[in-house]
């Protein structure tokens, strides 16, 4: 998975997978979502970032504790 901030057009975005994109939509405005041929969500791209996102610059990752 990789993320990036572009300052410059506020946007960020989020690829799950290296997954050439088939398809965009656009789910709600200012959220895009692209998906393989397969249908699968490949990534997504928050348009005004800085407006819906807390710290667009700021990524926190967490690992669930697996289940004993």
């Amino acid at each position: 998975m990789k993320v990036t901030y572009d300052r410059e057009t506020d946007t960020l975005t989020v690829v799950l997978t290296d997954t050439p994109v088939a398809e965009s939509d656009e789910d709600k405005p200012g959220v895009i979502l692209d998906y393989d041929a397969s249908g699968n969500l490949v990534s997504l791209e928050i348009l005004d970032a800085s407006r819906r996102v807390m710290l667009p610059t700021r990524i926190e990752y967490q690992v669930a504790p697996s289940p004993p």
